[in-house]
């Protein structure tokens, strides 16, 4: 049988209506990105230069760092995503360990895992307002777990946090920090929490930021907080179907090698290190990044990071003179606004939660998109008014 390459002619593999199927699918999916506001994924990209390398199944097994008897892979790019990352978040070539993960979950529950291996009686703490996967996470690794509230804002009362650990200052406290939550992009202050530490003389912690969005923003933002390893924290996920731009879930995880040294295991099936959550991961991932990285390039997303801010910026101000209650926290590219009524739920993409809802001003977000919104808010809503005083109640 002949090797197939890529280029070669195929037979059509689909039934006209399978063929038809897929055309109704790619137009549904067209028609839907067109309202897709409220969630912190970057809208449009191109990556038809690397569609040949879909020919072959690649496949990043174990550690990125160690050799591999599977060597259809990707590893050499997925290093350098690496460094980039590790420069990005301050931490030298010989103090880092990380890998490409299937996103920002991935990330959050391999952060976990470190520090259990570390502190197998400490406890996490974490705010009201933290991703809603870590609970699972923390049922998933049998973690002891303290919920700590949040303030207005979704940042996490420091007084909370310090008087709790205050009671529990016999065991290892394992802080899952927050650099963008999700609903305000509130970030929490890690040099303030490692003050606390310090102040309650704990010698033995774990600082773990969540920062799947804010990591591709806050380092191209000057006077923006520190959430990186200058900060003092020892793990960090960032998601790269976000900010950067993917067509699937994916994401980094950055932790300090000494920690991972301590959990890895040979194995010789692949003849390679066991360091890694799922042990085989995505190639191709790996090399979506880095072209990403390459293309773009710091210069590009923080130019592109400044325009976010400005959009978000007007954003807020489009929505008072539209008189709907709007506000950011700084350094924000999520803007929150009053809940709008359910039509505009139907035609826009928009996350809610209780009163409030939100539009994450990404890349792909214009300005224009931001004034249909705010029109089509204002127009229902005038509607429902005039609908509203037309029906009187009986005397």
């Amino acid at each position: 049988m002949q090797e197939l390459t890529p280029g070669a002619e195929r037979e059509p593999a689909l039934p006209a209506a399978d063929e038809r199927r897929l055309e109704e699918l790619l137009e549904y999916v067209r028609k839907q990105a067109q309202t897709f506001v409220g969630y912190p994924c970057r809208g449009y990209f191109d990556y038809s230069r690397l569609f040949d390398f879909l020919y072959y199944p690649i496949n990043n097994v174990g550690d990125p760092f160690a050799p591999c008897t599977y060597r259809v892979h990707t590893r050499e790019v997925e290093r350098e995503v690496l460094q980039w990352f590790a420069e990005l978040n301050h931490i030298g070539e010989a103090d880092y360990w990380g890998y490409v993960t299937n996103g920002g979950t991935e990330g959050n529950i391999y952060g976990l895992f470190l520090a259990r291996e570390l502190y197998p009686g400490g406890v996490v703490y974490y705010s009201e307002d933290t991703h809603y996967s870590v609970a699972k996470n923390l049922r998933v690794l049998n973690m002891r777990h303290i919920m700590i509230k949040s303030q207005p804002n979704g940042e996490i009362d420091y007084e909370d946090l310090y008087e709790t650990m205050k009671i529990h200052r016999d065991v290892p406290p394992i802080i899952f920090a927050n650099a963008g939550t999700t609903m305000t992009e509130a970030k929490d202050d890690i040099t303030r929490i490692r003050a606390m530490l310090k102040d309650l003389a704990i010698p033995q912690s774990y600082i773990h930021v969540d920062a799947a969005l804010c990591g591709m923003t806050l380092p191209f933002l000057d006077g923006a907080p520190v959430v990186d390893f200058r900060a003092g924290i020892d793990s960090i996920s960032i998601s790269g179907h976000k900010f950067i731009g993917c067509p699937f879930p994916c994401g980094i995880v950055l932790a300090r090698k000494e920690y991972v040294n301590r959990i890895a295991r040979s194995i010789e099936y692949v003849g390679t290190l066991d360091t890694t959550l799922t042990g085989s991961r995505n190639g191709v991932a790996a090399l979506f990044l880095w072209y990403a990285l390459r293309t773009i390039g710091k210069d590009g997303f923080r130019r592109e990071v400044g325009e976010c801010l400005e959009k978000a910026a007007y954003a807020v101000e489009r929505f008072r003179v539209a008189g709907i209650e709007a506000w950011r926290n700084p350094h924000s590219i999520t803007v929150v606004f009053e809940r709008p009524p359910e039509e505009i739920l139907e035609r826009w993409q928009i996350a809610v939660q209780n009163r409030w809802g939100h539009i994450v001003v990404m890349p792909t977000i214009t300005r224009e998109k931001i004034d249909r919104l705010i029109e089509d808010i204002v127009r229902v809503r005038e509607k429902g008014a005039g609908e509203s005083r037309r029906v009187r109640p009986r005397a």
